[in-house]
């Protein structure tokens, strides 16, 4: 069902609101039988996505709320999130940052809100990736992550005003043999930090110039 504008042409073209076969509904622009510009569209399953669009696609920027309390306001790029954008986890979790094809790629940083740390720094493919800096409420680490783990050198940086360096070694992963199969399967083992050395708390004192005596 359609109703509203229409060109010479008889397509829709303008302002109107639609009902698609599958139950969907759209209100927005037209341009020459196709959502072009801004709109607003309703899915069956609770979803709803207000922004612009571009020959049917979700293309600009927009507000995508999801069925399980999850949103996601930012870039669009034909119908994927790509480009800058935020998006709030039905957890409370956070990620602002930068997208590529549907996946957290990029720099940005994702706010974990049971506990409160940070991640500022590198993703790739959707997973933590790169240089960053994982930021706790007394200490921090800085290093390099590889597929959401730590990896190689970094240290850890206390409040307290010390640091400890080492590195993330990654452990040679376990091989499992279930009771009926007689296939292997392999378990990946968390890397485990290897410390090196920790500095001392060194309290920094101003030093005074003494005046020069006449």
């Amino acid at each position: 069902e359609y109703e509203g504008e229409r060109n010479v042409e008889g397509e829709r073209h303008g302002r109107g609101k639609a009902r698609l076969p599958n139950g969907d509904t759209y209100d927005g622009e037209y341009e020459h039988g196709l959502r072009n510009g801004q709109g607003t569209y309703r899915f069956t399953s609770g979803a709803r996505y207000i922004g612009e669009y571009r020959q049917n696609k979700k293309h600009g920027q927009g507000i995508f709320f999801y069925p399980d309390g999850s949103k996601y306001e930012g870039d669009w790029v034909d119908d994927q999130r790509h480009g800058y954008g935020v998006y709030t986890y039905a957890n409370g979790d956070s990620y602002a940052g930068d997208w590529f094809n549907h996946n957290r790629h990029g720099q940005g940083t994702y706010i974990y809100k049971e506990s409160g740390s940070k991640y500022v720094g590198g993703w790739i493919n959707g997973n933590q990736g790169g240089a960053a800096e994982l930021i706790h409420l007394n200490h921090r680490f800085q290093g390099m992550f590889l597929n959401g783990y730590p990896m190689g050198p970094g240290k850890y940086v206390f409040d307290s005003g010390c640091e400890q360096r080492g590195e993330y070694v990654h452990p040679e992963p376990v091989k499992e043999t279930g009771e009926e199969e007689e296939e292997e399967h392999i378990l990946l083992v968390p890397p485990k930090w290897k410390a090196a050395d920790i500095t001392k708390v060194t309290l920094w004192t101003p030093s005074v110039e003494q005046p020069a005596s006449p």
